[in-house]
């Protein structure tokens, strides 16, 4: 992180002995590379899903997401966790 740019407004006024500080700052993200490369392989392991115990168990699943969906009432939000 570096800072650009900083400015103090003196004649600001809000009511207090403190002044108005304004600052510009740069940040920098950076991935690193074992993260990088994590996602290049194999995200899902789709050979499960070709094993009936698998397969059923994820048709249930899903079935009940959905359903959950169909008995929210409209004014309940949605986004909730």
């Amino acid at each position: 992180m570096s800072i650009l740019d900083i400015q103090n407004f003196r004649g600001a006024d809000c009511d207090t002995d403190h002044y108005l500080v304004l600052e510009k700052v740069r940040v920098r993200l950076a991935v690193s590379k074992l993260a990088a490369h994590r996602f290049g392989g194999e995200r899902f392991n789709l050979r499960k899903v070709n094993q009936l115990k698998v397969r059923k168990q994820y048709q249930i699943e899903i079935t009940n997401r959905f359903a959950a969906l169909e008995n929210l009432s409209e004014d309940e939000n949605i986004n909730r966790a």
